[in-house]
């Protein structure tokens, strides 16, 4: 897929990971559509990262737990930058919750936030890839494993591999529908070092990931036109570590 000259909505492109995605399109000369919800700062931040390089980009602020949100953002992205031919899933919440005191509420927001809203966006921007596109949903090396105190957000991106497959035998051949489950490539920021490095030690590349190893995934499951319905797993090996 040619990607110079056209536009991209990359969700949670505020900060870590979606932020790195955003800034490589921008660089692939694509118009980038910056979506946050709180962090508006470094929404700007991202935006500022991308013009000092040349690049195009604008924020666009949607608390995607709200069901009508996903088509609203669509909707004001065309409506100032034009028609959309990229979507990136980013926007995503990992909370840990140990089996026991998941509440109605916590179940509720992680499957608003990580399942319901990149399938809502998708059927949104889908009508307006009037000529051909393609979408990139950003699942989670959890969808694999079992993490005890991550059930809801392991079930959440379970359901992104699922919808990956669903959306690509739907949206063929006009859209290709791909995902990127990345391992450990950027901590959550109350882990520590200690856990990094034993994340990094019992990896089989012995070393934790860092974002531009899913920029690259993206990359190539963008500018592969004959891959779809195919989730890449970015992890260093964790998977088959046993």
């Amino acid at each position: 897929m040619k990607l110079e000259g056209r536009t991209a909505i990359v969700t949670g492109a505020g900060h870590r990971v979606g932020r790195a995605l955003a800034v490589a399109l921008s660089r692939e000369k694509m118009t980038v559509a910056v979506h946050y919800n709180s962090s508006a700062s470094a929404a700007d931040e991202t935006v500022s990262i991308i013009e000092k390089a040349g690049g195009n980009a604008t924020t666009f602020c949607a608390d995607l737990t709200d069901g009508d949100a996903p088509q609203q953002l669509v909707r004001a992205v065309v409506k100032q930058l034009g028609p959309v031919h990229v979507l990136v899933n980013s926007a995503a919440v990992m909370k840990r919750q140990p089996f026991g005191t998941v509440t109605a509420q916590d179940w509720a927001q992680t499957m608003a936030l990580n399942l319901r809203a990149p399938f809502l966006l998708s059927q949104a921007a889908v009508t307006e890839m009037t000529d051909g596109g393609a979408i990139v949903n950003i699942a989670d090396l959890a969808a694999y494993e079992t993490w005890p105190s991550y059930i809801p957000h392991s079930i959440s991106k379970a359901g992104i591999i699922k919808m990956t497959e669903g959306l690509a035998r739907v949206l063929a051949p006009s859209i290709r529908v791909n995902a990127i489950a990345p391992g450990a490539v950027l901590l959550p920021d109350d882990w520590g070092e200690q856990t990094g490095e034993r994340m990094a030690d019992t990896t089989p590349l012995r070393r934790l990931g860092d974002p531009q190893d899913v920029v690259d995934a993206m990359l190539y499951l963008l500018q592969s036109d004959y891959v779809t319905g195919e989730t890449i797993v970015v992890d260093g090996g964790r998977r088959i570590r046993k």
